[in-house]
């Protein structure tokens, strides 16, 4: 009987598992109004908005569930997030994440100087290199909800930075982009929005 009920258990698990993903066509058909702002493929054609191509589904899921709730606060994006089921939101994450973002670039002065202040960071000021989560080519953490911020618009870069140092922006974990935001002068953080952008 127990050697039936593992696999039984298995089974289910794993079922579990898939029908907790999100469907890339189910997501196809469930962007119509999403599209107005952030583009049928996900990528946005303002830069008031950011491109969602390319981002980890879990990063976007994250957002959505927080937007939906109100820990993120956003007029436009409240009033559509609390209009999408789990699935819903799952689905429109799974199609988004399945697009190719457009690529961004910068000039090679900007490349120099960004680089070092993603690299490195500065440990006169305590401030960590951006590379330790958004890595070396600025492709986030999946599993961290680390977001992907290479090919992303500059100044939607640059927007959220300076809102995690007004602490307008406050989802992130253990407070840690509002610690780092803080130490940010504002030509640093068009520097790094420039660079990081540029990052294939």
């Amino acid at each position: 009987m127990k050697k039936l009920l593992i696999p039984l258990f298995a089974l289910l698990s794993f079922t579990s598992a898939v029908q907790a993903q999100g469907d890339i066509n189910a997501g196809k058909e469930k962007i119509s109004t999403c599209s107005a702002c952030h583009g049928a493929d996900g990528n946005s054609p303002s830069n008031l908005y950011p491109k969602l191509a390319g981002q980890h589904a879990s990063y976007l899921e994250k957002q959505l569930l927080q937007y939906k709730n109100g820990q993120r606060k956003d007029a436009i994006m409240n009033t559509m997030a609390t209009m999408l089921s789990e699935q819903d939101i799952k689905d429109i994450s799974a199609y988004y994440a399945s697009q190719q973002a457009t690529e961004e670039s910068t000039t090679a002065e900007i490349a120099k100087q960004g680089q070092k202040l993603y690299m490195g960071g500065d440990v006169k000021r305590a401030l960590p290199a951006c590379t330790a989560c958004h890595g070396p080519r600025g492709n986030g953490l999946d599993l961290a909800k680390f977001p992907k911020l290479s090919n992303q618009h500059p100044a939607y870069i640059a927007k959220q930075l300076h809102l995690f140092r007004d602490k307008a922006r406050d989802n992130d974990m253990n407070g840690m982009m509002i610690d780092i935001a803080a130490k940010l002068t504002d030509k640093e953080i068009t520097l790094l929005s420039e660079y990081i952008a540029a990052l294939h």
